[in-house]
């Protein structure tokens, strides 16, 4: 291995990711509230995959008519979109950041090798061209010559080597290190040329290169953790930042430099609003002009004529899913029987029929309905809690002393959920699983925790009986560092503690193969043993339900979301309600 640098302690680096990961996912609440990376859409991919589905739906008007809304004339460039956000972004450096606020601007500011298309397929961006060569294990990129930073100066293969050596330097606090770590060998080949090897292909190798570039002439040499280009970068994405009025409002303005062509809308402003009925309210008074509705605003506070002129709402299955984790380390959760029991006891079409509205769909693992890598075979477990009971009894779980609870060597079946403070549906779930279990026999007791406690003296450490929580699904189906059991450490992902030594084959045979279709036999097996070992139940996957100012047009629902082509949004001169001072 020709590294330079020595990796930092895995354990350490697992639990940034952790933090990173569920904080993404925890803002994620707020779905496609704000675009996602100018036309660069989701998380990181599988190299060579493409991703069916999406069940994108376009709804005209608020009232609810379907189709899409005709745009009338030829794009012309003006007027600002005001965003709302939860969270102000941390810093504005990707590499570091570890919310999801500071990745929803840094996207738009800084430009990567490669992005998804709109129907999630790989597609050069800075990259000119790129071959993937030797079976998988050595790939080549060309850069375009037209890329400039915004001070003018090219980006070159020095900027991506600069970047690489960041990301594998362990002094780089960075939670996106795995991925730069399975190269063998880096090398620069020109001025906009450079070549990696791999020791063995590894399936994500291509979405390494999705991570933004770094300005090796603006950042070398700085103390990554208080140099003044966190809050004042510079990229070569299509906007830029214009003012950051802390605790308020962020700006971001076109850049008229940007290599693919200027973005129609001339600002982008992020408001600051940490709750979101004030958003909705701002909303409605049109000082937003789009946020993700909750399924109550969606269905019932969003209809009628002034609603259907003014805005137009979009319903598609989102990328996130909701899940009860286990501790599986607890004598009450290590026998399956009891897992399998317990997915019997959980109705989860109550589930999303009360939490959601009907605003989502049951789920059976970790990955998106739809799409390719789901394995569409495998049958639910049936809401049937006289088999809850049976399977329980099988486990040694029995009401022995007629108390309506089921106990075992004269200890109840009692547990408690613990979920985050702040989240509604999260909580609500939460009731309606501890009623449902309590009809089984067994007592369920609900804690809610302020965020950074839980995942820090919790989630982290291990000091759980059972957690509501969800997950982004990603575009990779790569999901060793959430499964693998070298994973289940204090701070790693795999904080339930599964282990399996077929799933841990699974992954590890499925990450070293390019070759989709039997990525597709690898990852269903996978998804039939969790199906079987019941770790987590599975819950739901909740629709993302935008609402968009009418005036805004180029929209286009696809499987990559619906801010894919965020650049080529635009408003007719007419409909324009803001001026920028040239």
């Amino acid at each position: 291995m020709n590294r330079t640098v020595t990796p930092a302690p895995r354990a350490a680096r697992a639990g940034s990711f952790l933090l990173a990961l569920l904080l993404c996912l925890l803002l994620s609440a707020c779905g496609d509230s704000a675009p996602q990376g100018g036309e660069k859409a989701g998380e990181k991919a599988a190299a060579n995959a493409t991703a069916a589905g999406g069940n994108a739906t376009s709804v005209q008007g608020a009232g609810g008519a379907q189709g899409a809304q005709a745009a009338p004339g030829e794009p012309v460039t003006g007027d600002r979109i005001i965003l709302g956000t939860i969270g102000e972004p941390s810093n504005l450096l990707p590499f570091i950041a570890s919310d999801a606020s500071s990745h929803e601007v840094s996207d738009q500011i800084f430009v990567a090798a490669l992005r998804y298309d709109k129907d999630l397929n790989i597609e050069k961006w800075a990259a000119a061209s790129y071959e993937v060569l030797e079976n998988g294990t050595l790939l080549r990129f060309t850069l375009r010559d037209d890329i400039r930073w915004e001070d003018g100066k090219p980006l070159t293969a020095d900027d991506v080597e600069f970047t690489y050596r960041l990301m594998v330097d362990p002094k780089t606090p960075t939670p996106y290190a795995e991925d730069y770590l399975a190269i063998q060998e880096f090398r620069k080949t020109g001025p906009l040329s450079f070549e990696v090897r791999y020791a063995k292909p590894f399936a994500r190798s291509l979405i390494t290169w999705m991570h933004g570039i770094m300005p090796k002439h603006l950042l070398e040499g700085q103390d990554l953790m208080n140099t003044s280009f966190s809050r004042k970068p510079v990229g070569a994405g299509p906007y830029r930042l214009k003012e950051w009025e802390a605790g308020t409002r962020l700006t971001l303005e076109a850049s008229p430099g940007y290599f693919l062509g200027r973005p129609y809308i001339d600002e982008v402003v992020y408001r600051v609003i940490p709750d979101l009925s004030t958003m909705f309210l701002e909303l409605k008074a049109q000082r937003l002009d789009m946020m993700n509705l909750s399924p109550q605003q969606y269905l019932h506070q969003t209809n009628g004529a002034e609603w259907d002129m003014a805005w137009r709402k979009f319903q598609y299955l989102s990328f996130g899913y909701s899940y009860l984790g286990y501790n599986l380390a607890l004598p009450m959760f290590k026998d399956v029987k009891v897992r399998q029991a317990l997915a019997c006891a959980i109705d989860r079409k109550a589930l999303v029929a009360g939490v959601l509205l009907g605003q989502g769909m049951p789920t059976v693992g970790p990955y998106k309905p739809g799409t390719w890598v789901y394995n569409d075979r495998i049958d639910d477990y049936p809401y049937d809690p006289a088999k809850a009971r049976e399977l329980l009894a099988q486990a040694g779980w029995a009401d022995t002393n007629g108390d309506g609870l089921i106990d075992r060597d004269g200890a109840p079946f009692a547990f408690t959920i613990l979920t985050n403070q702040g989240n509604d549906q999260r909580i609500k779930a939460a009731t309606i699983i501890q009623s449902q279990l309590k009809a089984v026999g067994i007592d369920v007791k609900i804690r809610t925790v302020e965020w950074a406690a839980f995942i820090k003296e919790f989630v982290d450490k291990g000091r759980f009986d059972a957690v509501l929580l969800g997950w982004n699904i990603l575009q990779d189906p790569d999901l060793y560092d959430v499964w693998h059991s070298s994973k289940a450490v204090p701070g790693g992902l795999n904080f339930v503690g599964y282990k399996n030594p077929e799933v841990d084959d699974l992954l590890e045979r499925a990450r070293s193969t390019f070759d989709q279709p039997e990525r597709k036999k690898l990852y269903d097996r996978f998804q039939e043993i969790l199906h079987r070992d019941q770790p987590y139940c599975f819950l739901y996957v909740p629709y993302s339900l935008p609402i968009v100012s009418a005036r805004f047009q180029g929209l286009e629902p696809a499987p990559a979301g619906l801010t894919h082509n965020f650049t080529r949004w635009w408003t007719p001169r007419e409909q324009q309600r803001y001026r920028m001072q040239q």
